[in-house]
């Protein structure tokens, strides 16, 4: 595991204790500075910043995602085909979320949206 991931999947608790650990077996002759201390509280108060940031975007995207998919419906859009091939054409009759992941029903096929091409 790279340390970035391993970063990635600290809690705050977990950090807490590092922290406490790393103060008790510290050097008596060089103690943590106040710096120190707070440069690493810093760092993961930023850290923690930017991972709420990237569940907030994550989030605001799918909606995005369905709101686009679900003025689709009712209209007539070409797409590639799910099993490969010519472009199609076909009206939207409804749409799903699967793993995230838009899917239009067209027909009796289900196209992800990001394989629409253009929109009548």
């Amino acid at each position: 595991m790279s340390s970035v991931s391993a970063i990635n999947t600290i809690t705050q608790e977990q950090f807490l204790k590092l922290l406490i650990t790393q103060l008790q077996n510290q050097n008596p002759l060089e103690p943590i500075t106040d710096q120190q201390f707070i440069s690493q509280l810093t760092a993961f108060s930023t850290l923690q910043g930017i991972q709420s940031l990237n569940v907030s975007f994550e989030q605001m995207l799918r909606l995005q995602q369905l709101m686009g998919g679900a003025s689709l419906i009712g209209r007539t859009v070409t797409y590639e085909p799910p099993a490969g091939g010519s472009p199609s054409t076909g009206s939207v009759s409804g749409i799903n979320v699967q793993n995230g992941q838009v899917i239009l029903l067209i027909g009796t096929e289900r196209v992800p949206l990001e394989q629409i091409r253009s929109v009548f």
